[in-house]
C-alpha cells in the first residue's frame, strides 16, 4: 500500500513537468540576416539563436538556404543555443534567399518546433527589379476590334512560361503568348473574340520574373471595354468581275408596294466571279452562312477567313450555258462589333455570255451527185427540218457501193471561238435505222473545202466539212447525222448535250 501511494505523486510531478516545459516552446528567437536588401552579400551572416539547447545534428538534417530557387551549399558552427551557417563560396547579387528549418528540427530532449521557421532575405536592388513599362489596352480604354491582341512591355526579357504563370483575364479568356523584342515584348492573341461591350481585367502577379528569375514584385491592374461599334453593316453593291479583272455593277430586285422589279443581270461569262462589298469588314463566316446562290453550282468564298469589307466568290464549276440562278444575301451578316445587316438581296443572273456559248449543230450542206458543186445538187437541212427527205439515189449513190463523198457542218459558237476538229472527228456519227446506209469519216477540214462559198443564210456559221465514204443500200428509214455529248471549242466551252439532225431515206 505504501509502493501504491509512492507512485501516484511521482506521476504527478511528472506531469507537471511536461506542462512546464511546454510553457517553454523550442523555437528560433532571433537570427541574421534581417529581411529585406542587403546591398554587400560577402559579408552577410546566416545564424538563427534558439530558445532551448538544440539536436545540432537535427539542426543540420533540417536546415536549407536557397537563392532564386539553388540550394547552397555550406558548413555550420555552434556556439551554445547559436548555429551559424557558412556558404562554401560567398553570397551573391541580384538573388533571393530564402531560409527555412523545418519543425521536424528538436532539441536535445527531442521537443520539436510548433511549425517551419521560414526568412527572406534579398541582395537584388529595387531598380534591378524588372518592371511593367506600359500596356495594350491602356487603363480604361475601349477596344474595337474584337480579336484585338494585348501587348505588355517589360524593362528586361522575361521567359513565356512566367506569362502562362501569372497573367490571368478576369472573365477568363484562353489564348496564346508569344515574344518578341528579345523578349522585352508580350503579345496575347485570344483564342476566340473579346465578348462586345463587357468589360476586362488584365492582372499581373508580383511573382512575374525576368530571365533572371527577379519578380517585379509589385501587382498590376489595367480594365479595358471591348466594342464601341454600334453602326449596322450594309451590303454596298454586288459587282461581276471577268477574268480579265473588268468589273460590272448587279442590279438587284427591288420592291415598289407589293410588287418585285424582277431585274436581270444577264451576260454571266463561265469563268466570272462575283465580289460583295460591304459598308464596314464583317466576318467571313457570317457572310458565308448568309449568302447562297439558288439554281446554280456550289460557291467557294477565296477571301481568306477574317473580317473584311470586300469578298470575291467563285463557283464549283461552270454554270450552264443559258440558265438562270439567283444569288441571294440574308440578314444577319456580322461586323466586329456584334452588329447585324438587317436588309435582304437578292441578284438575279443570266448565264448567257458570248465568251461562254458551247458549240451548236445549225444545219449540213451534201452533195446529192459526188463531185458535183452546182448549187441544185447540193442537199442542205437544219436542226428545224425534222424528218425531212434526204433524196439519195442509187443513180448516184449505187447500193453497196464505196462512193466517195463530204458533208458539211455549220455551227454557231461563242465570240472568236471554232470548234475543235479533233473533237468533232471523235463524236460524229450516221445513226440509221434498217440499216439505210452508211458513212465512214475520213478527213477533217476547216478550209480548203470542196465548194468555196457557204450556204446562202449561214455564212456567219462555222463551216466543216468531213470528207469520207458512203455505202447506200436498197433500204428505206431514219438517218441521224449525230454529234455525241461533249462537244467543244477552242475557248474551252463544251456542249454537253447530244445533237442531231433526223432526216427520212
Amino acid at each position: 500500500m505504501k509502493d501504491k501511494l509512492f507512485f501516484f505523486p511521482l506521476i504527478l510531478i511528472l506531469f507537471i513537468s511536461c506542462d512546464i516545459l511546454r510553457i517553454s516552446p523550442f523555437e528560433v528567437i532571433s537570427w541574421t540576416p534581417l529581411k529585406g536588401y542587403h546591398s554587400d552579400p560577402e559579408n552577410v551572416v546566416v545564424s538563427l539563436n534558439f530558445s532551448l539547447d538544440p539536436d545540432r545534428a537535427s539542426i543540420e538534417r533540417n536546415f536549407s538556404l536557397t537563392g532564386n530557387g539553388n540550394r547552397v551549399r555550406g558548413t555550420f558552427f555552434w556556439h551554445g543555443r547559436k548555429m551559424t551557417f557558412a556558404p562554401l563560396t560567398p553570397l551573391e547579387k541580384n538573388n533571393d534567399y530564402i531560409v527555412s528549418l523545418s519543425a521536424d528540427a528538436h532539441d536535445r530532449a527531442g521537443l520539436s518546433m510548433d511549425e517551419d521557421f521560414y526568412h527572406t532575405f534579398t541582395t537584388r536592388a529595387e531598380n534591378e527589379r524588372p518592371a511593367l513599362l506600359s500596356c495594350y489596352p491602356e487603363m480604361f480604354a475601349r477596344v474595337c476590334d474584337p480579336r484585338a491582341e494585348i501587348h505588355l512591355t517589360f524593362s528586361n526579357s522575361v521567359p513565356l512560361k512566367t506569362l502562362y504563370d501569372n497573367v490571368s483575364f478576369n472573365p477568363s479568356m484562353t489564348g496564346s503568348w508569344r515574344l518578341e523584342d528579345d523578349g522585352k515584348s508580350a503579345v496575347f492573341t485570344p483564342s476566340e473574340p473579346w465578348m462586345q461591350q463587357n468589360r476586362y481585367e488584365i492582372r499581373c502577379s508580383s511573382s512575374l520574373t525576368d530571365n533572371y528569375g527577379r519578380n517585379t514584385g509589385k501587382d498590376f491592374l489595367s480594365i479595358f471595354t471591348a466594342g464601341t461599334d454600334s453602326e449596322t453593316p450594309y451590303l454596298l453593291h454586288a459587282q461581276r468581275i471577268t477574268k480579265h479583272g473588268n468589273l460590272f455593277e448587279l442590279i438587284p430586285g427591288s420592291y415598289i408596294g407589293p410588287a418585285e422589279i424582277h431585274a436581270e443581270n444577264d451576260g454571266w461569262e463561265k469563268e466570272d466571279k462575283l465580289i460583295l462589298v460591304f459598308s464596314k469588314p464583317v466576318d467571313s463566316l457570317s457572310v458565308k452562312n448568309n449568302f447562297s446562290a439558288e439554281n446554280a453550282p456550289g460557291l467557294v468564298m477565296e477571301t481568306s477567313p477574317g473580317f473584311y469589307a470586300e469578298f470575291v466568290f467563285r463557283f464549283e464549276n461552270i454554270p450552264v450555258y443559258d440558265s438562270r440562278f439567283t444569288f441571294r444575301v440574308k440578314p444577319g451578316v456580322k461586323d466586329g462589333a456584334g452588329n447585324e445587316s438587317k436588309d435582304e438581296h437578292i441578284y438575279r443572273i443570266y448565264a448567257n455570255g458570248i465568251y461562254s456559248k458551247p458549240p451548236v449543230l445549225a444545219g449540213l450542206r451534201m452533195p446529192m451527185a459526188p463531185g458535183s458543186t452546182h448549187e441544185n445538187e447540193l442537199f442542205y437541212a437544219g436542226t428545224d427540218s425534222l424528218y425531212i427527205k434526204i433524196p439519195i439515189s442509187a443513180e448516184n449513190y449505187p447500193s453497196g457501193e464505196n462512193i466517195q463523198t463530204w458533208i458539211e457542218l455549220y455551227f454557231l459558237t461563242a465570240e472568236g471561238a471554232s470548234v475543235d476538229p479533233f473533237s468533232l472527228m471523235e463524236l460524229f456519227r450516221l445513226d440509221t435505222s434498217n440499216n439505210v446506209i452508211s458513212f465512214s469519216p475520213r478527213q477533217v477540214k476547216t478550209s480548203g473545202f470542196s465548194v468555196n462559198e457557204p450556204h446562202k443564210g449561214w455564212e456567219n456559221y462555222q463551216r466543216i466539212e468531213i470528207t469520207g465514204n458512203i455505202i447506200n443500200s436498197i433500204n428505206f428509214g431514219i438517218i441521224n447525222f449525230q454529234i455525241g455529248s461533249g462537244l467543244k471549242d477552242n475557248l474551252g466551252n463544251k456542249n454537253d448535250k447530244s445533237q442531231r439532225i433526223s432526216l427520212v431515206k
